[in-house]
């Protein structure tokens, strides 16, 4: 049975997930995930597209992208950045074949039934990756997260990889600070989920 065709919108905000293979930790050492932050910045430069959100864990990664009208389909973005990672991984390795598990998931988030929700809760779920792997308590200490950059007007230009705020978070406020004020209430709903203190 052939793989479903993938949806190509314009202007539309991807959610992007993919797994190393076999689901493997292969990108549990730090310096994997600094190299796949290069290579973000280099599909950056390549590519004219919206990243607003990355989270990067040891055996898969999840990007929340928007395509830009007239520019490059998800598909080619994702794939460049893919294999670009690959071929620097192998050959740092010595190894060949396959480094990714499979074609990259996606969803949609114009298409949900309340697509702004949508948008703010799963910033928080990717953010807590990092909680629910105990690699730290706090989703803002892991460094190889975006989420410091909706919270810390100094951190939107780290220096590593740019981020551009998604309009569902410029309408929360007129100004940063009262974006963040409710950006933060979808946190604390979010922790009443997991049953943590808020």
């Amino acid at each position: 049975m052939p793989r479903p065709l993938r949806k190509h919108i314009e202007d539309a905000t991807y959610h992007i997930f993919t797994r190393c293979i076999n689901s493997s930790d292969l990108i549990r050492n730090d310096a994997y995930k600094e190299i796949l932050l290069k290579i973000l910045q280099a599909t950056q430069e390549k590519y004219a597209f919206d990243l607003v959100f990355y989270q990067i864990l040891d055996n898969h990664i999840h990007l929340v992208i928007r395509t830009r009208k007239g520019e490059a389909s998800i598909s080619r973005i994702i794939q460049y950045f893919k294999a670009r990672f690959a071929e620097q991984f192998n050959r740092k390795n010595n190894r060949t074949g396959p480094f990714w598990n499979e074609r990259f998931g996606d969803v949609i988030v114009d298409l949900q039934e309340n697509p702004v929700f949508y948008l703010l809760w799963l910033l928080w779920y990717l953010a807590y990756n990092a909680v629910r792997k105990n690699k730290v308590r706090d989703p803002r200490k892991y460094q190889y997260g975006s989420i410091s950059q909706y919270l810390d007007q100094d951190s939107c230009n780290n220096g590593k990889v740019r981020i551009t705020h998604h309009q569902f978070f410029i309408n929360l406020g007129d100004s940063f600070t009262e974006r963040v004020m409710r950006f933060l209430l979808i946190e604390d709903m979010y922790r009443k989920r997991l049953g943590l203190p808020v």
